[in-house]
């Protein structure tokens, strides 16, 4: 079960292993036989999709590294520090570079800068051709990509400390300490940019809107309600990015809820019971949510109702979702990626990447939608 991997002890930054250990404390964790993962039957497609290109960029050796679009272009990176800038549509390599260390987090762009999180705690900036600006160090190891908007550079610790740093010369501009309970899923939760704002997730399920430039709250919103009797029980941290569209932003926890908020107040627009420790996919008509037992979840965006459940992937791991067009895709444990039914759930299609599980968020570029596996391998998926 991924969760055996990823739980962590904030207080001592000390990342707890040992599935056996972790399997006879944690009640989510099973053995049984039917939890294995589903098998995949033979697909007959109704949609057209292939691969358009694929760039190995190394292994992810444990953190989650998202693709950032920037323009016409891609930039990702691996734990081994290479970091690479592509042409979104051909694939075409621009430049690759290697950091003078091992990377946790990225890719965080504006266009104009690159960042990314070094295994230490160090923040590292690059221009667009790949040249080192500067440095930072930070108060403990980075797992969350950062974001980049109007000179500002805002990482999230693993100690649930927030920083405001300056895009120019790299100097700490605010900080802000965020309480963390004693028990985290060791996960990246992301950040985005909304305006003048940046909106953090963070452990706990909490949404923290805050002043780009200052840092100063705007809101806080508890997207996930902790309960049980134990802290194990009690663990419902945000699964991947929150996602903007228009006036609300969306997210789901893990042991906790799916929901959209009001953008400027933090109200819930609506939530809905749900365990994920993935990201969700929002468009005009649905929210997308896969929970941790394999099911991928459609919520109509305007109330939260169910619209449909496609539970046929069952414990296969799904990764956070991407919509686009006619379908959601959706990436496995295995490296597949499956394009459902906007409207009803069906399957579509099938793609296969390295064999190794989907990581991170993907992203559209275009035609070509992207995907970056736990091995390092970049795909590109063409939807015809």
């Amino acid at each position: 079960m991924r969760i055996c991997s990823k739980l962590v002890g904030v207080g001592v930054l000390a990342l707890m292993t040992g599935c056996s250990t972790l399997n006879s404390l944690n009640p989510f964790a099973s053995d049984k036989k039917g939890d294995q993962p589903a098998k995949l039957v033979e697909l007959k497609g109704s949609m057209a999709v292939r691969t358009a290109w694929k760039l190995d960029i190394g292994k992810a050796r444990g953190y989650t590294f998202s693709p950032a679009l920037t323009g016409n272009t891609v930039v990702v990176a691996g734990a081994d520090g290479a970091i690479a800038r592509v042409e979104a549509g051909s694939g075409k390599q621009l430049w690759r570079i290697k950091a003078d260390t091992e990377l946790s987090a990225g890719v965080g762009t504006d266009g104009n800068l690159i960042v990314v999180g070094g295994d230490k705690g160090q923040l590292l900036a690059f221009d667009m051709d790949g040249k080192a600006l500067w440095k930072t160090q930070l108060s403990s190891e980075i797992l969350s990509a950062p974001v980049v908007s109007q000179g500002i550079v805002v990482a999230r610790s693993i100690d649930n400390r927030i920083v405001g740093i300056d895009a120019a010369n790299g100097n700490k501009k605010w900080t802000v300490q965020k309480v963390a309970p004693p028990l985290t899923l060791r996960n990246a939760p992301g950040m985005i940019v909304a305006g003048t704002d940046v909106i953090v997730a963070q452990p706990g399920g909490k949404l923290s809107s805050m002043i780009l430039a200052t840092g100063a709250p705007r809101w806080d919103v508890e997207v996930g309600v902790s309960r049980g009797a134990t802290e194990l029980e009690r663990v419902t941290d945000i699964g991947g990015a929150p996602v903007l569209f228009e006036n609300e932003v969306c997210a789901a926890s893990y042991q906790g809820r799916v929901g959209c908020f009001d953008l400027v107040t933090g109200s819930a627009k609506w939530t809905r019971d749900l365990s994920s420790d993935a990201g969700v996919a929002v468009d005009q008509l649905y929210v997308f949510a896969p929970d941790d037992k394999g099911a991928l979840h459609a919520f109509t965006r305007d109330t939260g109702s169910s619209s449909w459940k496609n539970d046929k992937l069952a414990f296969r791991r799904l990764s956070t979702p991407l919509s686009y067009g006619r379908a959601v895709a959706v990436g496995d444990f295995e490296g597949y990626v499956h394009f459902l039914s906007r409207e009803d759930g069906s399957f579509l299609a099938r793609a296969a990447t390295d064999g190794s599980p989907i990581m991170g968020t993907p992203l559209v570029a275009g035609t070509n939608l992207i995907f970056q596996t736990q091995n390092g391998t970049v795909t590109a998926i063409a939807v015809e």
